[in-house]
C-alpha cells in the first residue's frame, strides 16, 4: 500500500491473502478466517456464531468500551475471535466511494467482486473479525 498505492494492495490481496492465511494456519496448526457481516467475498461471509460476536464488538466499539479478545475452549479445541478495525489506510477499499476510494479502485472492486458489501466504513469501525480454531496438541 506504500509503495505501490491502493490498486497494487487491492490486487495483492485478492491473489495471496488466502494463501498467506493458509500457510500461517498450517504453521499454527490452526484454521484462520477473516470474516464479515458484510462481506466482499462470499467466501469471507460471517456464520450464525460470528455475527454475534460481530454485533458485540460493534456494540463495545460505538460505546468506547474495552474488549477482550474472546476466547472459548470446546473439547481440544480453542476459538479466538478479535475484531478488524478499519484505519484511514482500511478506508482506501472499504471507505465510501467517490470520497475515500478511487474511482479506478471501484472499478477493479466491481470486475472482481460483484457481490461486494465490504463498503462505506470510517475509520474506527469493526470491519469483521479474525476467527481462529486452535486444534488441541494431539490432533496435531
Amino acid at each position: 500500500m506504500q509503495k505501490e498505492g491502493p490498486v497494487a494492495a487491492l490486487k495483492f490481496c485478492n491473489e495471496k491473502a488466502y494463501p498467506l492465511t493458509d500457510s500461517m494456519a498450517i504453521v499454527h496448526g490452526a484454521t484462520i478466517k477473516r470474516v464479515s457481516d458484510k462481506a466482499r467475498n462470499p467466501k469471507n461471509r460471517a456464520n450464525t456464531q460470528e455475527l454475534k460476536y460481530i454485533a458485540y464488538f460493534k456494540e463495545r466499539n460505538k460505546a468506547k468500551e474495552d474488549y477482550e479478545p474472546i476466547s472459548i475452549e470446546i473439547g481440544d479445541k480453542t476459538n479466538f475471535y478479535y475484531p478488524i478495525i478499519t484505519n484511514d489506510m482500511c478506508l482506501k477499499c472499504h471507505g465510501k466511494k467517490g470520497n475515500d476510494i478511487s474511482a479506478e479502485v471501484v472499478s477493479i472492486l466491481q470486475e472482481r467482486y460483484p457481490e461486494d458489501e465490504a463498503i462505506g466504513y470510517s475509520a474506527n469501525e469493526v470491519r469483521g473479525i479474525w476467527s481462529i480454531v486452535l486444534e488441541g496438541e494431539n490432533d496435531r
